[in-house]
């Protein structure tokens, strides 16, 4: 007869996860002994990188991903990156082991008392099975959370003691779908507000990137002849940045947005939070009369929008049904935005002659991870997105998820065999959150090259004090931080680079056999936030 162990790795492989992220645990040691040969465990040394890691790897591959945790403390150590999980929309099943169940009444060193709520509100689904015999199906019932629409994390907690007991006869494997078709009448009525609208607006979420629908979007912004945005501080690039119609990603604060939007009566707003806002600048919600449309695959998202009408739906179904349906117009394209100058030459430089340089020298099928959250601006304004699935950050905010999850991509495009080169742009701040990942992308041989913008502060703090008029905040300098050691110290290669080397150095760095680490100093000028 098979056990829990022998039958939950059986349903494991049936479901694609054979790739298991984590940093083990006396917890976990019964559910990974003699782990199979053909799993592949990838080894972090702390489980806010597993947890990050597990995430590139699912947002890279388009698959769910499996990372197991410590128990209380490991789960804890990786809640950071669970919440980003949560906010990115990435399929992830986190398993942590739990005590022996006949301990559990006395709360033993290492017991989770309270397991399923730590993880919450940050799953989709919590669980402790009631019977060792019921961690299979719990698996089953965790896969069929994660993938489903609004997908997410999810969570399962298991008692150290269940895996060596009888199974019982394996679950069924299932599928289930991944994508909601919109409602024909309400979808009719986006129609007839579009038709009317005199000077449409299009503002596109990551929710673009995830469902493959870059095709739709531009059909749908050509047939509205509408101008294009991207969602306030998206996660991932939305739409070509070099097509005539890009604006740009819209601010992050109310009155500045509504702002931005003034002159259009329909605002579309597909696959995005209505908004994602921060910091509070007071202001109204749109401009003047204009109505907004939302549409979303997320009923909570579409629940707790201030303005507009929503439409439930899978944003490429209802993106492709809108360009079916709307008839042609006479308007005229918008013109092209203007194009940013060269930037100064100084010394240090400035993010922007950093990022002008990064352009130049980037890989034409290259994927950008970024977390730099003061030079944001700057990189997108210098290093535009031209493919899908080609961009990445944080939904959360939270720091501490860059490093890892350029891991975690730079693993998939391994193992898909696709190849695309993997270049992560973390600032020296955030570098550090998660710096562990280093050792692991070393021990993988990942070709990571990992450009680090050195200004010895948190500059986005600093910004924000300023715009909040709050002086005199400590702990805003990070002096004495060598980069290019600690880089050394996890097995990578590393030197500080300038500009005029930047190309040579990223070639290098992007043909190696081993993560590279590229520290640039760059100016400490502190760059406005809005």
């Amino acid at each position: 007869m098979a056990t829990v162990r022998e039958a939950t790795y059986d349903l494991l492989r049936a479901l694609g996860l054979t790739t298991v992220f984590g940093n083990p645990g006396s917890t976990e040691e019964p559910f990974l002994q003699e782990f199979p040969a053909d799993f592949h465990y990838v080894h972090a040394l702390q489980e806010a990188s597993a947890v990050a890691m597990a995430d590139g790897y699912a947002q890279s591959t388009g698959r769910p991903a499996h990372v197991n945790l410590h128990t209380a403390p490991g789960t804890g150590n990786g809640m950071g990156n669970l919440v980003t999980a949560w906010h990115n929309r990435t399929p992830l099943i986190v398993s942590a082991g739990q005590q022996t169940r006949e301990m559990l009444l006395i709360e033993p060193r290492l017991a989770s008392p309270r397991a399923v709520e730590l993880a919450q509100p940050y799953v989709k689904w919590a669980h402790e099975p009631a019977r060792a015999q019921d961690i299979p199906a719990a698996f089953m019932r965790a896969y069929a959370s994660a993938v489903q629409p609004p997908a997410g994390p999810v969570f399962l907690s298991l008692p150290m003691d269940d895996w060596d007991r009888p199974a019982d006869p394996p679950p069924q494997v299932r599928t289930v779908a991944t994508r909601i078709a919109p409602d024909p009448d309400r979808l009719r009525s986006f129609v007839d507000a579009l038709a009317a609208a005199h000077a449409p607006a299009l503002v596109l979420g990551a929710a673009v990137d995830r469902s493959d629908a870059w095709p739709d979007a531009v059909a749908l912004a050509e047939r509205l002849a509408a101008p294009v945005w991207a969602a306030p501080a998206p996660e991932r690039a939305v739409f070509p940045e070099r097509h005539p119609h890009f604006r740009g990603v819209l601010p992050y604060a109310i009155g500045p947005l509504s702002e931005a939007l003034r002159g259009h009566d329909v605002v579309l707003v597909v696959g995005a939070p209505v908004f994602r806002y921060y910091p509070h600048v007071p202001g109204d919600y749109l401009p003047g009369d204009a109505r907004l449309l939302h549409v979303t695959d997320d009923p909570d998202e579409a629940a707790r929008a201030p303005v507009g009408d929503s439409l439930l739906g899978d944003a490429r179904l209802t993106m492709a049904a809108l360009c079916e349906l709307l008839p042609a117009t006479d308007r005229p394209a918008p013109s092209p935005r203007p194009q940013p100058a060269p930037p100064e030459q100084a010394d240090p430089p400035s993010a922007d002659a950093l990022f002008a340089a990064l352009a130049a020298a980037w890989p034409a099928d290259g994927v950008l991870v970024q977390e730099s959250p003061s030079n944001l601006a700057a990189l997108r304004r210098r290093l535009p997105i031209e493919r899908p699935r080609s961009y990445l950050t944080m939904a959360s905010g939270g720091l501490g998820f860059g490093l890892p999850a350029a891991v975690g991509m730079a693993l998939a495009e391994r193992d898909t065999g696709r190849g695309r080169p993997v270049v992560a742009v973390v600032g020296d701040g955030s570098f550090h959150y998660s710096v562990q990942a280093l050792w692991t992308a070393a021990r993988l041989r990942l070709p990571l090259a990992v450009v680090v913008p050195v200004n010895q502060q948190y500059a986005i703090l600093k910004a924000f004090a300023e715009l909040k008029h709050t002086p005199g905040v400590p702990a805003l300098d990070l002096p004495g931080l060598d980069v290019t050691a600690v880089a050394h110290g996890y097995g990578c290669a590393g030197e500080v680079t300038t500009l005029d080397g930047l190309g040579t150095a990223l070639d290098a760095a992007l043909a190696a056999d081993r993560p590279t680490v590229l520290p640039v100093p760059i100016s400490t000028d502190v760059p406005r936030i809005l």
